[in-house]
């Protein structure tokens, strides 16, 4: 196949869309997501749509909110 076929880009939108679906049907629901108030890890419960803490804490996130004032944060917390 020549590269200036017409073909090609074609052929490489279908491909990349076919990677892309594949990236969405493997996506991984239940990995561990971090609570932004407590830094606590937690997973959702896909059925009943609720949190499942891990008892587990993410030290970056700890590390980032000894950073900020306490206000500021309850702050951006309560207007999002």
């Amino acid at each position: 196949m020549d590269i200036s076929s017409k073909k090609l880009p074609v052929i490489l939108i279908i491909v990349l869309v076919g990677v892309l679906i594949l990236q969405f049907m493997t996506n991984d629901n239940s990995k561990p997501m971090i609570d932004p108030e407590t830094c606590e890890l937690y997973i959702v419960d896909s059925q009943i749509n609720s949190k499942t803490y891990l008892d587990e804490f993410n030290t970056k996130c700890l590390d980032f909110l000894k950073l900020i004032p306490k206000h500021i944060l309850m702050n951006s917390i309560l207007n999002v």
